[in-house]
């Protein structure tokens, strides 16, 4: 059976207070994430960490950064490509109060 040129993927979760892989490239495609957010849904400031990890190489993307109560951020502009085994990790401050969501479309390589 023949691959699927591209799929459309969409990742939502609560951002644990340890570092946690919340995607990964598949095998044969690259990840293309077009967007990344993070809302706090608490009154209080708390603080997100993302990682771009390529084998057993971890490159901070944002270290710590702070989200305002009741606002959200995007976690970078742009597009970000994930070679097949990239993996996008990502941690906060608080394992209840911060919401994600990355939307990716994984394409065949």
């Amino acid at each position: 059976m023949a691959l699927a040129l591209n799929v459309f993927k969409t990742v939502t979760g609560i951002v644990s207070t340890s570092p946690t892989i919340i995607y990964t490239a598949p095998v044969g495609y690259t990840g293309v994430s077009l967007l990344a957010q993070v809302a706090n849904v608490s009154a209080s400031s708390e603080d997100v960490t993302l990682v771009h990890r390529r084998s057993s190489t971890d490159t901070r993307m944002l270290k710590d950064y702070p989200v305002s109560g009741n606002d959200t951020v995007s976690l970078f502009s742009g597009k970000l490509f994930l070679e097949s085994g990239d993996k996008l990790v990502l941690s906060g401050s608080n394992g209840t109060n911060l919401e994600y969501v990355v939307s990716i479309l994984e394409t065949l390589n």
